[in-house]
Order: C-alpha cells, then sequence, then structure tokens
C-alpha cells in the first residue's frame, strides 16, 4: 500500500537513534516491515508488532531473504492490549500512522500508558499522525471523534491539542508537519521523551 521503501519518518527515526545510539527498538504496527527492514540493515535490532498475521509472515519472508534474522524478530499483537515487555525496558518505540488508525482517543491513552511503562527512562516514542489539514480529513463516513471511513478505512485525524493530550508521563521535544505520497498524506512528525 505505501511502498517498498523507507518512510521518511523512519530516515529521520533513524538519525536520532544513531545520534543517541540507540541499538534496540520497538515498531509497533509495522506492517510489511518496509521500516522495520531499513531499521534492521542500518543495524537497529527491531522487534515488529503487526494486528495481521499476512503482514508479519510477510516480515519474516523479507528478513529472512536480506539475512537479518540477528536483527529482526516479529510478533502477531494488538496494539489495544498489553505491550509484551517489561517495564522500563525498551529504548524506543517507532510507529508510522499507527496512532490514526481506528482507535478511539481511550485506546489511544491506553497505548500512550503502555508504551511509557515499557521504556526506559529518557525512553524515546518517535510517531506519526495525518493531521486536520489532509485532504480526507472531514470526508467519508464520520465515526466519532475526529474518525472518518474512506473506501472501507477508518483514519482518526488529529490537531495538535490532541498530539499534546498524549503527554502523560511524557516531554515533546518535535510536533513537525510533513507531506508523503502521491495524495499527499498531511501529517505530524512527533518525538516525545519519557520522564
Amino acid at each position: 500500500m505505501f511502498g517498498l521503501n523507507p518512510s521518511i519518518p523512519a530516515k529521520k527515526a533513524l538519525k536520532l537513534f544513531q545520534e543517541k545510539k540507540i541499538k534496540k527498538i520497538v515498531e509497533i504496527g509495522a506492517g510489511l516491515g518496509r521500516d522495520a527492514i531499513f531499521f534492521a540493515k542500518n543495524s537497529i535490532h527491531t522487534t515488529a508488532l503487526d494486528y495481521s498475521p499476512s503482514g508479519i509472515k510477510i516480515i519474516n519472508q523479507k528478513t529472512k531473504i536480506n539475512n537479518l534474522k540477528d536483527y529482526i524478530s516479529t510478533k502477531l499483537f494488538d496494539v489495544r492490549q498489553k505491550l509484551p515487555f517489561k517495564d522500563n525496558s525498551i529504548e524506543a518505540c517507532y510507529s508510522h500512522m499507527l496512532y490514526c488508525m481506528a482507535l478511539t482517543s481511550k485506546d489511544l491513552e491506553k497505548l500512550n500508558n503502555e508504551i511509557h511503562r515499557i521504556l526506559k527512562p529518557d525512553g524515546i516514542n518517535i510517531y506519526t499522525v495525518r493531521h486536520e489539514n489532509d485532504g480526507d480529513f472531514k470526508k467519508g463516513i464520520h465515526r466519532g471523534e475526529n474518525l472518518y471511513e474512506n473506501d472501507g478505512f477508518i483514519v482518526h485525524f488529529f490537531s495538535e491539542k490532541k498530539v499534546n493530550s498524549l503527554l502523560d508521563g511524557f516531554r515533546n521535544v518535535t510536533i513537525e508537519k510533513f507531506e508523503e505520497g502521491d495524495f499527499p498524506r498531511k501529517l505530524f512528525f512527533v518525538i516525545n521523551k519519557k520522564i
């Protein structure tokens, strides 16, 4: 759906991981693995979580083809559940457009609390979300909150206020606007640090 090349935020995230000497991350909502493969090829140990069995299968195939088994592990996972990691055990979490899936504000708060729980002190959470200036905002079927369905796909659109509402236990380092794809999708690139 989004191509095979690493995303813009993955490239930005890699620079930050390299600067901070972060060697081990969790990607939540890894999709078909384009960013997980990119991180692994750059010596970042990545645990890729995704809800889709076919997505996990494809990541496992790509891992084998690219000989990256020392750098990627996968887990089939529903983000509405407790994250399968110990408290204060993870250096960084990364997710590209996971937060703007069909998740309610309550789901997002719970997920954010779980990310906070598993991150080490000063750990980093990087995520991207489509924002209210995106061309699809308020189009299609309204599904409550800022959730809109187009072509059977529900997107949760964010305001800057919404991003800041998810700072419980975090300090915001960056909220940056960027565009991706031909449409283009208009997104926020968010970096939060555990406090």
